[in-house]
């Protein structure tokens, strides 16, 4: 998830190097807008497998290294990444741009330490099906801070959503620590998606993301010197790997991937099919070894899966001005 700014939001205007402006070198690729398309759909499926390896890999590492430390990790480097790949984004951080981000950033830190707290109780597929529930909290909340109106589909995702969790809960007296922890992660998930649908609009998209990424990685690096023992990098290569692939694949790249695909179609249908990370993550546990899938957790998941669907699936009428799309939180949103 975390990598999830991985995920720029809302409204915020994609520059000219990723609106899909060609320069004279591209004009020599003769692609049809239908190739760009199906171009962009295996991108966004390939950052959706990222994200849901993220939880595989993170499930191990995080028992071998403090969970700040690894996530101190993962977003420096990819805060390195982002600011190598275009050295000139220091130059657009504004100071609303340190505003806005900054703010954004730290919601979004609390919900990567929750969740990953979650992940080190719950298994990769939990975690997974549990934290696709901000696209349902999402404008549950914009309705609950600024009174943004609720549509059919909202309430029947959210109750499916509810519906799914018991499904989940089952021949148990209750959820767990683990799951408490992965449902306020998903709450402050969404409650970034709000307040960058708020108050990105105007600002560049990429500089946001950075400023993102740098303050989760100020917030856990300073976690990290909170219980006296000070930073402890990744104690072996196993951990070193999962650090990198989360870093590099799930978080910089899976930025840089989805802003290209939202210039090739619309955020919609980019919402839809970044719900694939929640079968990736139960896919890839069960294939991996790492747990075995129960049938109650099979159908709960699935409901929940059905609820993202509802939730994200295109309406008929237009999106009102400054209405909120949920994407995944480190998506950006057009």
């Amino acid at each position: 998830m975390v990598a999830r700014l991985a995920d720029a939001r809302v409204g915020v205007p994609l520059d000219g190097e990723f609106r899909g402006t060609r320069t004279k070198q591209q004009t020599l690729v003769n692609r049809t807008p239908s190739a760009d398309s199906r171009l962009a759909i295996l991108a966004l499926f390939a950052v959706t497998a990222a994200w849901g390896a993220s939880f595989v890999l993170m499930k191990p590492a995080i028992e071998r290294q403090p969970i700040p430390d690894f996530l101190a990790t993962r977003f420096v480097i990819a805060a390195i990444i982002l600011i190598l790949v275009r050295p000139s984004v220091l130059s657009n951080i504004t100071p609303r741009v340190w505003w806005t981000g900054g703010i954004a950033g730290v919601v979004l830190s609390i919900g990567y330490v929750a969740q990953t707290i979650g992940l080190h109780y719950a298994t990769a597929a939990i975690t997974g099906f549990l934290t696709g529930l901000y696209v349902v909290g999402t404008p549950l909340l914009a309705w609950l801070i600024f009174r943004q109106p609720l549509n059919r589909k909202v309430i029947v995702a959210a109750s499916l959503g509810l519906a799914g969790l018991g499904v989940i809960s089952l021949n148990s007296f209750g959820i767990g620590i683990g799951e408490i922890w992965i449902i306020v992660g998903a709450i402050f998930f969404a409650l970034h998606i709000v307040v960058l649908g708020r108050w990105a609009p105007g600002n560049d998209s990429y500089a946001l993301t950075v400023v993102q990424i740098v303050v989760v990685a100020i917030c856990t690096a300073g976690m990290t010197f909170a219980d006296g023992d000070g930073y402890i990098p990744p104690p072996d290569v196993d951990v070193w790997i999962a650090v990198l692939v989360t870093a590099v694949f799930a978080t910089a790249l899976a930025f840089l991937l989805q802003t290209w695909a939202q210039s090739k179609m619309d955020a919609s249908r980019v919402a839809i099919i970044l719900t694939a990370e929640v079968p990736w993550a139960a896919g890839l546990s069960v294939a991996v070894g790492q747990e075995t899938l129960a049938v109650r957790t099979i159908i709960g998941g699935c409901i929940m899966i059905a609820a993202m669907l509802i939730a994200e699936w295109p309406s008929r009428r237009k999106p009102k001005k400054g209405e909120i799309i949920p994407v995944h939180p480190l998506g950006h949103f057009e």
